[in-house]
């Protein structure tokens, strides 16, 4: 049967099942949060499935990019309801301190100033789960409804914020569909779940709730293994690991950059400040002849102001080309134009389980990657088993500082480049197909 495309989506097809995703980021936010499931709905008509996604219609997202609009799938129905944010009226005070703290960028503690602590005093104690919590009842009323009216057969809830599974939690409970709650990223162990000031009464809140999500969803899926040994602590109920993966995106080969660029794209939080990183480069700076004229460190992406100090206490601020945050379309362009790309994760036991977003497309952009992050990382697995960079830690200063001077050397011999395997696991459309086997069973 051939499909049929309207305004709204897919019109009725008794050969497709009927899928709810309820998720907060969608075009035109920007950043590694709205990836995800913008990709799987791309691809779920290829598999039997119509997809049905319920966003705000008017959410304060801290990234925006206009260009993910035209990635919307024309197959897609699109459900949209007012939102009420804390972050709208926190603005008024400072913007630029809210958008930070919404997209998960939280000061040094060191550095912290009052607000910065009133602010995240308040999320943390205030807002359980998150600030999108008053999203929650009036969603609850309007899908209730929808959902009997339209025969859905299943609902998919991608947190955080996490306060979208309690939406899932409780439209399960009074219709008895079947729900999936889906975890881009852990709840209460999250990096930076340890620096919103909670209080014991906080603390303990998150752990109930996240304990009933994860007892009440009919299945859980996540993105890492370490993730899912996490929730087997806590629950009984079945956990997939899907892990996020890469697109074809149509921008083409690129020529690389004439000079030896390092490249860090996404959000460079001060917990992620490696020294070891600086330290190499300095030395390498004062050690080997030219390599100062061709260096490069490029920053893409919101960058905090701690790693921005850093870089110019180590006087490396010659060598920096700070892009700010640039299109998803030109950050792929500069993955496949960079020399080397870092990805680089906060050395802690909490983080182990973090597998970037942009860590698939680095995959397949052919540039080596230099990756730096805890021991024993879900990410490390992955880079080592499909030979595409090197991973260290951040007591492997030494071993750093050979391996920039191995690629260095190799940029000279214009040989510079990586030779991963067994990418296509990861592709957008292989992932697709594993969630829709799940969703069939």
């Amino acid at each position: 049967m051939k499909n049929t495309v309207c305004e709204k989506g897919i019109s009725e097809n008794k050969d497709f099942k009927k899928v709810l995703i309820i998720t907060y980021y969608w075009p035109p936010a920007g950043g590694p949060g709205v990836q995800r499931w913008l990709k799987f709905v791309k691809y779920l008509p290829d598999f039997g499935i119509q997809p049905i996604v319920y966003i705000p219609e008017n959410p304060t997202y801290p990234i925006v990019d206009q260009k993910l609009v035209n990635e919307v799938s024309e197959k897609v129905t699109i459900l949209k309801q007012p939102i009420f944010e804390p972050y709208q009226l926190a603005a008024f005070f400072s913007t630029t301190k809210t958008k930070k703290i919404s997209s998960g960028i939280i000061p040094n503690k060191k550095k912290q100033g009052i607000l910065d602590k009133v602010f995240l005093w308040i999320r943390g104690n205030l807002f359980i789960p998150d600030a999108r919590k008053y999203w929650v009842k009036p969603s609850i009323s309007y899908l209730e409804k929808y959902i009997q009216d339209n025969n859905i057969d299943i609902i998919i809830t991608s947190g955080p914020p996490h306060s979208l599974h309690l939406i899932g939690m409780a439209l399960k409970q009074k219709l008895k569909v079947k729900w999936f709650a889906d975890f881009r990223d852990p709840w209460t162990t999250i990096g930076y779940h340890k620096s919103l000031r909670l209080s014991t009464f906080a603390a303990n809140k998150h752990k109930k709730l996240e304990s009933q999500v994860l007892n009440s969803a009919d299945r859980i899926i996540v993105t890492s293994k370490t993730t899912k040994t996490e929730f087997q602590a806590i629950t009984t109920r079945p956990i997939d690991v899907i892990t996020n993966g890469y697109d074809t995106e149509p921008v083409g080969n690129q020529d690389l950059d004439t000079k030896f660029s390092l490249a860090h794209i996404g959000s460079f939080l001060s917990e992620r400040n490696p020294a070891i990183l600086w330290e190499a480069l300095v030395e390498l700076v004062a050690e080997i002849t030219d390599f100062q004229k061709n260096l490069e460190i490029k920053l893409i992406g919101a960058v905090s102001q701690e790693v921005l100090e850093t870089i110019s206490n180590y006087k490396l601020n010659d060598y920096l080309n700070n892009l700010g945050y640039v299109s998803h379309e030109q950050a792929i362009i500069h993955q496949k134009k960079s020399q080397v790309l870092l990805l680089i994760e906060i050395d802690s036991e909490d983080t182990k389980s973090i597998i970037p977003g942009k860590l698939f497309e680095y995959m397949v952009s052919n540039r080596p990657i230099i990756a730096i992050g805890p021991r024993d990382s879900d990410f490390a697995e992955i880079i080592t088993g499909t030979n595409t960079g090197v991973f260290l830690r951040y007591t492997e200063k030494e071993k750093l500082k050979t391996l920039i001077l191995n690629f260095y050397n190799q940029f000279l011999e214009g040989k510079l480049q990586s030779q991963g395997i067994g990418l296509q696991k990861y592709s957008r459309k292989n992932l697709t197909k594993e969630l829709v086997a799940i969703l069939n069973q």
